[in-house]
């Protein structure tokens, strides 16, 4: 992944060198079983892990020779150990290794995603209760509709980020698990043993039936997960870049000193970081198709889905990392324009209460049919002549013999729109 869209602490769980120390975390644990049962000495278990080291760089020499990176690895740890390496890797295949690897990886991933999560969530709250009864338009097809308020938008999506939240912890729970079954999955030349006491050390599942890899639905289930929490960031970005529309400006990322937008218009202030945002998801989101494809191998192991992985799984997770913590960092410091919410909820003239005019009519006794054609006319003329709503209506003799001027102004209060906001926050915020 490139440094651009990499954070640090997640881009290392990746690197050759974690790689390396959790496979030979691996190896050393099944030596450790494998001499429980009295199959390696104490001596050699101890020679082991004693001299038990590894170079990247060596490690990279060899392959080149022997095209096969474990082999590679286990050659190396050969070199370093002598006579006893013979012990190392005993009854297992490489897919042991690899899978339970990739696992841990993942897991290790995992941990610093939700924990971002978590904070993005955090966010998504705080704004929500401070905009509770911040009124702004809602808008349907794009088009002004009735109102809302931004608080309300924003518990939707704290909504949506706790489901993304609930759907990765049980994504996790699902590829958190260790395979050390040998060549086709039966245990035949290693004792189940081994992966039960490796599982409970790594704090992994132990894999329940495999083949020489793990099933690889459980991979195509976190990476549908992660796919569904990318669309979400999209969802929320997208929202913020419509606000930020210079015909709308009704919010905006924060915009530094120092910061400039266009090279060529200054003043411009671009909604640059959704925008990214908008991009990185669609990256996600592709590689959900990959990791559906993967599951389908042939017979006990075949190694397509190995070349996929090699580049979907640090990509997708890397990438996924960073889009939380940037989206958490534009909502923290986003600038709410409650004028401008204001000004646009004005630009109506009040024809967001048309459903209420429509449903006052038919409660007095009105087909819905003939209401609806009345408060329709006189709603295109506010629209096309920019005439406020209310005053055609109280001069509309169709509607003023059925409504009194007095239920008309009851009809236009707005508090009415936001009379169920306070039971939602708490039906939603609730412990």
């Amino acid at each position: 992944m490139i440094p651009r869209y990499s954070r640090k602490e997640i881009s290392k769980i990746w690197q050759p060198k974690n790689k390396f120390q959790i496979w030979l975390d691996i190896e050393i644990l099944i030596c450790e079983a494998l001499n429980k049962s009295g199959k390696i000495p104490d001596s050699a278990l101890k020679n082991i892990k004693k001299k038990a080291k590894f170079d990247e760089h060596r490690i990279d020499e060899i392959e080149k020779e022997v095209k096969h990176d474990v082999i590679a690895f286990l050659t190396n740890l050969a070199e370093n150990i002598g006579e006893d390496a013979r012990f190392i890797h005993q009854g297992v295949t490489s897919s042991d290794i690899l899978d339970t690897c990739l696992s841990i990886q993942i897991k290790q991933s995992l941990k610093i995603i939700i924990s971002e999560l978590k904070k993005l969530i955090n966010e998504l709250r705080k704004i929500s209760v401070k905009h509770k009864k911040t009124i702004c338009i809602g808008r349907s097809h794009g088009i002004f509709a009735e109102p809302t308020t931004f608080g309300l938008k924003m518990l939707g999506k704290y909504c949506e980020f706790k489901r993304s939240y609930e759907r990765l912890v049980e994504a996790e729970k699902n590829i958190s698990v260790c395979a050390i079954s040998g060549a086709v999955g039966t245990f035949a030349n290693i004792d189940p043993k081994v992966q039960e006491y490796v599982s409970k050390k790594m704090n992994l599942q132990s894999e329940k039936v495999s083949t020489q890899i793990i099933p690889r639905d459980r991979h195509a289930h976190l990476f549908s997960t992660l796919g569904i929490l990318a669309s979400s960031i999209e969802n929320l970005s997208v929202e913020i870049r419509h606000l930020q529309r210079s015909e709308v400006r009704e919010v905006e990322e924060f915009f530094s000193t120092k910061q400039k937008g266009s090279s060529a218009m200054p003043h411009k202030r671009n909604p640059v970081l959704t925008e990214n945002l908008t991009g990185i998801a669609r990256i996600i989101r592709g590689n959900v198709i990959p990791s559906l494809e993967n599951i389908s191998l042939w017979h006990e192991r075949d190694i397509s889905h190995s070349s996929v992985e090699r580049v979907i799984c640090p990509e997708t997770l890397i990438l996924t990392d960073f889009a939380i913590h940037r989206i958490t960092d534009v909502i923290k410091n986003l600038v709410i324009n409650k004028h401008k919410m204001k000004e646009n909820l004005n630009k109506t003239r009040g024809l967001y209460n048309s459903q209420r005019v429509l449903l006052k009519l038919i409660e007095k006794g009105l087909t819905r049919e003939n209401a609806y054609r009345i408060v329709q006319n006189t709603a295109m003329i506010s629209w096309e002549k920019g005439k406020e709503f209310f005053e055609l209506l109280k001069n509309d003799e169709k509607v003023m013999e059925k409504i009194s001027e007095e239920e008309l102004y009851e009809i236009f209060d707005i508090k009415f729109h936001t009379r169920n906001i306070d039971s939602i926050f708490k039906k939603v915020l609730r412990k």
